[in-house]
């Protein structure tokens, strides 16, 4: 995945770039938060594989995570809080689970990078001790990312940023992490599919179907805190898969329900989720379903149409996100799950 990894070095440089020249950067919102993160995460994984390349890729694991905490990618978010930035008011009764993005990239990098700068190391624990807390006053183990709306795959996300500030650190959060987990399995599966229910309340309540692309994603942020129970989401998540000649994807529904997918699912032709057919690459590779990991990638060199140039690899049909996403998931395996 070298070639990946300085496809994604590349957007880092152009975007330091443009914001040099005040034109802002490359991407923004909840895009651009989203392609920082899991630059960072790819990178910082890459490092982790092959210490080799930590001086060549973790620093600018942590330029993209110190990116993703930029005003400009959270606005989005702010709004819907009525202007209550969550960073700026970390005693705040609201959840804020999309931070966790941000704080599990600035961990990641943490992990990799010797020269972790202090004011991020500082931004990270700032972060992670307010996750705690809410995490450990939540009875059901959930955190608004909207008022109203809770989704797991992002309080999966918040436990992978408390779980790999532990390791980063040797702050213990045994306690927090094994309440999560429990009420993961007792009230965010949905027990008929094995899935996680896509949307909720934070009493627990089910605001959507259990659905593909949120456990796809929630098992690859799972796998950094429990990998038990990430492996319990992969089983559920791989019963979705439909294999033609070879080639499988993954339907975005389970038995009984159905929809058109939306922001999360991506596209859904004839049941099949194009996001949840990638994020499952995650844990198929990680947990060693080589199978399953051959058929997904595929379907996915096939759609995603891969370019190289010089020493650079990129899949055309993903743009930056996509590549950022693929990084992240192609580089996924056991290193830092307990």
């Amino acid at each position: 995945m070298r070639g990946l990894a300085e496809e994604l070095v590349a957007f880092e440089d152009a975007d330091d770039h443009l914001r040099a020249g005040g034109a802002g950067g490359e991407i923004t919102g909840m895009w651009g938060l989203l392609a920082h993160q899991m630059t960072a995460l790819g990178l910082a994984q890459v490092c982790l594989a092959h210490p080799e390349w930590r001086e060549r890729f973790a620093p600018i694991a942590t330029r993209a995570a110190a990116k993703s905490l930029r005003p400009e990618m959270r606005d989005v978010f702010t709004a819907t809080w009525n202007g209550e930035d969550g960073l700026a008011v970390p005693d705040s009764p609201h959840g804020h689970a999309y931070l966790s993005y941000p704080a599990l990239a600035l961990g990641m990098a943490r992990l990799v990078d010797p020269a972790f700068p202090p004011d991020l190391a500082a931004q990270d624990d700032a972060l992670v001790a307010s996750y705690e807390r809410r995490l450990l006053a939540s009875p059901t183990a959930l955190l608004e990312t909207f008022p109203g709306e809770a989704y797991p795959t992002d309080v999966a996300a918040v436990a992978a940023a408390i779980a790999v500030h532990g390791r980063a650190t040797g702050v213990d959060h045994t306690a927090v992490l094994a309440h999560w987990a429990q009420q993961v399995r007792a009230v965010q599966i949905d027990r008929a599919t094995g899935l996680l229910l896509q949307r909720m309340g934070v009493d627990a309540h089910s605001h959507d179907a259990p659905r593909a692309s949120g456990t796809g994603l929630g098992a690859y942020f799972a796998g950094f805190a429990n990998r038990a129970l990430a492996e319990e989401l992969a089983t559920g998540l791989f019963h979705q898969e439909r294999n033609i000649l070879g080639f499988s994807a993954i339907h975005e529904y389970g038995k009984g329900s159905d929809g058109t997918g939306d922001i999360d699912s991506g596209p859904v032709i004839l049941g099949i989720s194009v996001s949840a057919t990638g994020f499952a690459l995650a844990p198929a590779r990680a947990f060693g379903h080589r199978d399953i990991f051959t058929r997904l990638f595929r379907t996915t060199d096939l759609a995603g149409l891969p370019l190289r140039s010089g020493n650079r690899l990129r899949f055309a049909n993903g743009g930056v996100i996509g590549n950022a996403l693929l990084l992240a998931f192609l580089t996924s395996g056991p290193e830092l799950a307990p």
